[in-house]
């Protein structure tokens, strides 16, 4: 039989949570992490149950403490680069040559985010370039906002960011919105900035204006952008998981219990969800840990 019950690939928000789960069945679990979680450009997160404004590094660091609290439990820093095996039987491999078996798997890894190219967003991402408002958005409540169409969605992102502030739809010399969605942004009193946006100004992370191609600026405390997501890692595909397309990317399809389309395979986290926040994420490995855990204990009892 393998030493693990299951093993865990990816260990922030998602990750932890099902080993959590999972380490108080009293069952063996390893969490395999390769340090690299989606919210690290954050000071703080928001939003998250007696966690409010907290660092998320913080948090994962107090997770992890919690998790080896457990005898039965076992974290690692690595990278997963293979899978082999199945249902009952999967063996992974790191970078580094290290073999481990375990009966099940949860893929929680994670995804990265692919920014627009503009002089100066990458620097701020986090701090006062933002993706979420329900995240963010209050730090800036009243204040100047503005909101790079960079994706499908920004007119929708628009819409929603105005309760936070004033706010300017930058269409970075793309294609303007239709008549019917001009008519909706004019109703929730947002301005559209035509020119091609060039950079963003401020002192270290902060921001002041935008940089518009025809030399103007455009006064903004905050600027909002859908960025890509994209998976860390191909171990899904590379498994056979089947994905779906979604406005934000692929993401691995799972049921209601977060198991993938592959035996004895749960997935959790931005990998296999939209839309994203840390609490979402947290809540698919719990429910992942959970699923996995009776899947122990009734699948032998169905054979």
């Amino acid at each position: 039989m393998p030493p693990f019950d299951a093993i865990i690939i990816g260990g922030s928000f998602a990750g932890l949570s099902a080993a959590l789960q999972l380490a108080r069945t009293a069952r063996p679990v390893l969490v395999i992490d390769a340090g690299r979680p989606r919210n690290r450009f954050a000071a703080a997160s928001h939003g998250f149950f007696t966690q409010d404004g907290n660092n998320p590094l913080a948090m994962i660091a107090a997770a992890r403490e919690q998790l080896l609290c457990y005898p039965n439990a076992r974290l690692i820093e690595g990278e997963v680069t293979e899978v082999a095996g199945g249902d009952g039987a999967f063996e992974v491999t790191t970078g580094a040559g290290d073999a481990f078996r375990a009966r099940k798997l949860v893929l929680a890894y994670g995804v990265s985010d692919r920014l627009p190219d503009v002089p100066g967003l990458a620097e701020r991402w986090g701090k006062t370039v933002l993706h979420c408002p329900y995240c963010h958005g209050y730090e800036f409540a009243g204040r100047r906002i503005a909101v790079l169409q960079s994706h499908p969605m920004a007119s929708h992102q628009a819409l929603l960011v105005a309760d936070w502030g004033p706010t300017t739809l930058l269409v970075n010399g793309g294609t303007e919105p239709d008549a019917e969605t001009a008519a909706k942004l004019a109703a929730r009193g947002i301005a559209i900035e035509t020119a091609a946006v060039l950079g963003l100004r401020g002192e270290g992370e902060g921001l002041e204006a935008v940089l518009l191609a025809d030399g103007r600026t455009l006064p903004v405390d905050a600027l909002y952008v859908g960025p890509q997501p994209r998976s860390n890692s191909d171990l899904a595909e590379r498994l056979g998981c089947a994905m779906d397309e979604t406005p934000l990317g692929s993401i691995i399809r799972t049921d209601e219990r977060k198991h993938t389309t592959v035996a004895g395979v749960f997935a959790a986290g931005d990998i296999a969800r939209v839309p994203h926040n840390a609490t979402w994420a947290s809540a698919d490995g719990v429910a992942a840990g959970v699923f996995l855990h009776q899947s122990l204990v009734f699948e032998p009892l169905a054979a």
